[in-house]
């Protein structure tokens, strides 16, 4: 073999140990891919999952939304009937009301010009049933007179 021959040679066991040695680095970097491709499809699996639990979750949302959304519903109609009812009440409890202050004012004049057996302490005392409190305030008094006057 000639010099010629021998560092050809050399050259080609140069380029077979770097080949080899690029060889090894791939072979590495390709496990190392594999590994972190297997982590990706476990992550991409359990992304999967999650979304999943997301759209149950969103259509569960929306049943109990929906289930409120009927009972809220509900209750506003039975407010709207009652509604109307208590308007009724007030517009008679107006009426009542007014009946009753006219019968005050009516009475107002006759408390105050007839006296009772004679005296001023028995004109200011208006005579109530046995079993009723006596009455604590000139309101009071005047609201009976006026009770009685109706009878």
């Amino acid at each position: 073999m000639t010099g010629a021959q021998w560092l050809l040679e050399l050259v080609l066991v140069g380029l077979l140990a770097a080949t080899l040695v690029h060889a090894i680095r791939l072979e590495r970097a390709l496990g190392v891919l594999k590994r972190d491709r297997a982590v990706l499809e476990s992550l991409v699996a359990g992304f999967n999952d999650s979304t999943r639990q997301a759209e149950s979750g969103v259509a569960r949302l929306r049943e109990a939304a929906d289930g409120a959304g009927r009972h809220l519903a509900r209750q506003i109609e039975q407010v709207r009937r009652v509604e109307g009812d208590l308007g009724f009440l007030i517009e008679r409890g107006d009426g009542l009301a007014d009946r009753l202050d006219a019968l005050v004012r009516a009475a107002r004049p006759l408390s105050a010009g007839a006296p009772v057996a004679g005296s001023v302490a028995a004109a200011a005392q208006p005579v109530v049933a046995p079993d009723t409190p006596p009455p604590r305030s000139q309101a009071e008094r005047d609201l009976l007179q006026a009770l009685r006057l109706a009878r």
